[in-house]
C-alpha cells in the first residue's frame, strides 16, 4: 500500500516544535511534502532563526515518519526564514530591517543593556541579520560591551555606515563623541538625534535590530512610539519589588500606544556563589513570573546574577561570544529563539502587496 500525504502528516502532527510548543502541521512548518515510491522528502520552514537546533529538529521529524510501516528513506530539509511583521499604524518602515525589538526597563540598573547586547548576539549565533541601536543618548553603554572604538564611515556625507563587532551591526551616539563628553541636550535635541542614528544609519538586511532604551518614560520612549516601526518590546526585570513597580510602568506605556510586550526577562534572578556554588534569591523570587500572569505576558526566561556576565561585557566580548558553550550562553540562546518564535506569531506587515499612489503634476 503506498505511502499517504495523509500519514505523514498525521505523523508531523504527533511531534512538537519544543521552541514554538506546536506540531509542524498546525504551525504551517512543514511543506513541500513530496512522496516518490516508499521515499519521502519535506521542508520544514522555520520563522525564527534555529542554528543550535536545526539538526535536533531534522532528526527529530526524521526518526517519527521512519517509524510509519513502509516508509523508506526521509529527507527533512530544515531552515529559517525571518519576514517583517507589522508596527503600530501610521509608522514608515526603516529600509533595510524587517523588525524593531525594543529592551527596555522602567529604572536603571537591572542590566538590561547587558541583556540587549547578549540577546543581539544570541540571535545572530542562531543565524538570524542582527542589528543594534543604543538608544540611551545620555549613557550610551553599546561602543564598550561591544568593544567597538572609531567613528562610523559616510560614503556620501549623509548617511552612516553601521559599525560591525561580533557579526552585529551596531550604531550610538557613543561613536560619534568622546567617551567622556557629557550630553548636555535637551529632550527635543535627544530625540532627534535617536531619529537620526536610526533613519540615517544604511542598515543592511537586518532581521532584527535590537533597540537598548534608555530607562524610565520619556522623551525617547514617545518618541520610539510615535515615529519608530516597533514590531515588539521586551521588558527587563529584577525580582527585587522595586525594580517591578518601574517595570510594570514601562509595560504599561507600551501597552497605551499599541507596540505589543513580546515577553519579560528577569535579570539577576539568582546569585551562584563562584567558590561555594551555594545558589540564593538575592533579590527575591518569582517577581517576574508573577508579572506576566498579571498581564498575561510570557515570561522569557531568567538570568543569573554572575560575576563573567559583568566581566564580559566590560571587556568587549560578551558571555555569547566569550562562553557560547556555557550555561548562561546557552540561557540567552533560549531566550533569544523564544523571543524570536513570539515575534513570528504576530501579525505579518502586509504593506509590500498595496500599491504605492504617486500624485505628479502634468
Amino acid at each position: 500500500m503506498p505511502i499517504t500525504e495523509q500519514q505523514i502528516q498525521s505523523a508531523l502532527k504527533e511531534i512538537t516544535d519544543l521552541s514554538t510548543g506546536k506540531d509542524y502541521v498546525t504551525s504551517n512548518e512543514a511543506r513541500n511534502i513530496q512522496i516518490a515510491g516508499d521515499n519521502v522528502s519535506l521542508d520544514i520552514v522555520l520563522g525564527y532563526p534555529a542554528r543550535s537546533v536545526i539538526e535536533s529538529i531534522r532528526k527529530q521529524v526524521e526518526d517519527k515518519l521512519k517509524s510509519i510501516p513502509g516508509i523508506g528513506s526521509v529527507n527533512a530539509n530544515v531552515t529559517s526564514k525571518i519576514v517583517s511583521h507589522s508596527v503600530q499604524g501610521g509608522v514608515k518602515l526603516i529600509p533595510g530591517v524587517k523588525n524593531i525589538i525594543a529592551v527596555a526597563s522602567g529604572k536603571g540598573g537591572v542590566g538590561k543593556s547587558a541583556t540587549a547586547v547578549n540577546l543581539a548576539l544570541a540571535l545572530s549565533a542562531e543565524g538570524a541579520s542582527v542589528g543594534i541601536l543604543d538608544a540611551d543618548i545620555y549613557g550610551p553603554s553599546q561602543p564598550q560591551m561591544l568593544g567597538i572604538t572609531g567613528r562610523p564611515e559616510s560614503p556620501d556625507g549623509k548617511s552612516m555606515e553601521p559599525m560591525k563587532a561580533h557579526g552585529v551591526q551596531a550604531i550610538s551616539i557613543g561613536f560619534l563623541i568622546d567617551a567622556e563628553t557629557p550630553m548636555v541636550w535637551r529632550g527635543p535635541m535627544v530625540t532627534q538625534a535617536l531619529q537620526q542614528l536610526l533613519n540615517d544609519t544604511r542598515w543592511n538586511d537586518v532581521d532584527y535590530l535590537i533597540v537598548d532604551m534608555p530607562p524610565g518614560t520619556g522623551d525617547i520612549q514617545l518618541t520610539l512610539a510615535q515615529k519608530v516601526p516597533v514590531t515588539g518590546a521586551v521588558i527587563v526585570t529584577t525580582p527585587q519589588d522595586i525594580a517591578l513597580l518601574d517595570a510594570r510602568k514601562g509595560l504599561k506605556m507600551f501597552q497605551k500606544v499599541g507596540i505589543p510586550i513580546v515577553g519579560i526577562v528577569e535579570n539577576m534572578s539568582t546569585h551562584i556563589c563562584s567558590r561555594c556554588g551555594h545558589e540564593e534569591h538575592v533579590f527575591g523570587t518569582g517577581g517576574g513570573e508573577k508579572m506576566c500572569k498579571d498581564y498575561n505576558v510570557e515570561f522569557l526566561g531568567a538570568l543569573p546574577l554572575d560575576i563573567k556576565i559583568r566581566e564580559h561585557t566590560d571587556s568587549g566580548t560578551p558571555t555569547v561570544i566569550a562562553e557560547p558553550e556555557g550555561r548562561i550562553a546557552e540561557t540567552y540562546r533560549s531566550i533569544a529563539r523564544r523571543l524570536a518564535v513570539r515575534i513570528d506569531e504576530l501579525a505579518l506587515d502586509h504593506s509590500a502587496l498595496f500599491a504605492k499612489i504617486v500624485i505628479e503634476d502634468t
